[in-house]
């Protein structure tokens, strides 16, 4: 379907960015266990000048590795936290703020050019793809926005609050505060928001999803003809849940949850008369 839109996933890129942060932690812890395994072997005996300036290099090499591990981990928190997250600023922003992010890495992309550079690459390459989700979710503000006849930033503040932990205390300061500005109907609009907010799509995961299941019906299979989809689709559409984690669902068909009737037999379905013997 070429006019659907496909929405990369966020999780591979937050994964992908997450692994290098943890390398990058691991390699500064490293070097700073050799550093102090020189330090204490310097200390054990008189040493060369050549050993001192040995363990001066390898704390060094210790300071520049776990400074840009730290870099990297604020822009890694950044990404996940602000740029990509639901709540967060408009989709200029967001943009702004995630070229910054890129450029920033590939500043450092010297100290480590085998895990930056490719993270660099796939994070510029993807940026549009990313935000995707952001051009729709900034609309459906200024909707609800001129729904309620206030500002967008009034909405997008209840957004931002709504995604603050219920253990912080910060969210239920900032929720009293806005509690006071709506009044009444602070109820209504925070419900509305929060339907908003469970309605963002950040990925095409669904489809992938599908995609992982059908794969497992075609591997016998070379070339599929439209005869084995449409037979496959009917199967999929007709065929009853053993389980699920929707207690409604279990021995119910899609048809049968999307039309509300119990289906005929399978047969009489495909177009055939079922057999009765006769008396």
């Amino acid at each position: 379907m070429p006019e659907t839109p496909c929405r990369a996933d966020i999780f591979h890129a937050e994964r992908d960015f997450g692994q290098v942060v943890r390398y990058l932690e691991n390699r500064a812890y490293q070097a700073l266990t050799a550093a102090d395994k020189l330090q204490r072997q310097s200390q054990r005996r008189p040493a060369s000048p050549a050993a001192l300036a040995h363990v001066c290099a390898a704390h060094a090499d210790a300071e520049r590795a776990v400074a840009l591990a730290d870099a990297v981990a604020v822009l890694e928190r950044w990404l996940r936290c602000d740029i990509l997250a639901v709540a967060g600023p408009p989709l200029a922003d967001r943009q702004e703020l995630f070229t910054y992010v890129v450029a920033e890495l590939q500043a450092r992309t010297p100290w480590c050019p085998h895990r930056l550079g490719p993270l660099c690459r796939q994070l510029e390459n993807q940026r549009d793809d990313l935000l995707a989700f952001v051009e729709e979710l900034d609309a459906d503000i200024v909707s609800l926005a001129g729904y309620c006849r206030v500002a967008p930033d009034r909405i997008r503040a209840i957004l931002q609050v709504q995604a603050l932990p219920t253990t912080s205390a910060e969210r239920w300061r900032r929720e009293s505060q806005l509690r006071r500005q709506w009044g009444e109907q602070w109820e209504f609009v925070a419900d509305l928001v929060r339907e908003l907010a469970a309605g963002v799509v950040r990925a095409s995961s669904v489809i992938e999803n599908l995609n992982s299941r059908l794969r497992s019906y075609f591997f016998l299979r070379r070339h599929l003809g439209m005869d084995y989809l449409d037979l496959l689709r009917f199967y999929l559409n007709h065929r009853r849940f053993p389980r699920s984690e929707h207690p409604e669902r279990v021995g119910r068909s899609p048809a049968e949850l999307l039309s509300g009737e119990e289906q005929r037999s399978w047969l009489e379905q495909l177009g055939y008369r079922p057999f009765r013997r006769s008396a």
